[in-house]
């Protein structure tokens, strides 16, 4: 693939560290990487986003692109109207993956939320550019209680939409996990209808970024170029 969109079904559930852990897999396998955040929210001019993570944690040949900053944490709409800026609409993202996409072997599209979170006052969303990109969607969940039902709507989203969803990844697994975590990793591909694609340890965005970029493979299964291997991780966990 060549152009990678990473939703999740919430925010502050993990997607940037898990895209980190996707570019520094890439990176290491000698692939030119690209990170593309539509639209930033809650950060000032001087602090760094999402995309300015994922080169930190993965490194600098990794190009960070942004294409509009929003001061307040809210959906990129709402986010937008308020600070009297323009919205960034599908189309926008959609061009400038294919740009980045022409430039690099791989792009990786973090979304800001869920897939539905409204990016313009037209409704468009990160699932309308998903579309025309016709890029398949990797889908970022907590393991807690309550994300099974999060992840089944999402995967219907997709399915209504056409899309095509490359799998789920966990975005932060507990050092303790408890039953729900324990019983929701065999659950989660069944309700998503595609494959468990990696677990990313809790904490793993605050390693040393040369740790990480170790690790990082062990936390993604083989399609997304890494060595974890779900049906031992589910079998060492469910009991």
């Amino acid at each position: 693939m060549t152009v990678l969109v990473v939703s999740g079904t919430g925010t502050e559930i993990g997607k940037t560290v898990v895209t980190a852990a996707l570019a520094s897999v890439a990176r290491a396998a000698g692939r030119s990487v690209a990170v593309l955040k539509p639209a930033q929210t809650g950060v000032g001019p001087d602090e760094r986003g999402d995309a300015d993570e994922v080169v930190r944690l993965a490194g600098d040949e990794v190009v960070p692109v942004e294409l509009a900053r929003f001061p307040e944490p809210l959906a990129p709409d709402t986010a937008a109207r308020r600070a009297g800026m323009a919205p960034v609409g599908p189309w926008e993202v959609a061009d400038a993956a294919r740009k980045l996409a022409g430039e690099h072997d791989l792009v990786l599209v973090e979304g800001a939320g869920g897939l539905l979170v409204r990016y313009d006052d037209e409704g468009g969303t990160l699932a309308d550019a998903a579309g025309l990109l016709n890029a398949p969607v990797l889908v970022v969940a907590p393991p807690a209680l309550g994300t099974l039902n999060m992840v089944t709507l999402t995967a219907e989203a997709l399915r209504a939409r056409g899309l095509v969803q490359a799998g789920v990844v966990v975005g932060a697994w507990p050092d303790e996990p408890g039953l729900a975590e324990r019983c929701n990793v065999r659950d989660l591909p069944e309700v998503a209808g595609a494959p468990l694609l990696g677990a990313v340890p809790a904490g793993a965005g605050a390693l040393d970024p040369a740790a990480f970029r170790a690790a990082a493979g062990h936390w993604l299964a083989p399609a997304l170029g890494g060595t974890w291997d779900a049906e031992a991780f589910t079998a060492a966990v469910v009991r």
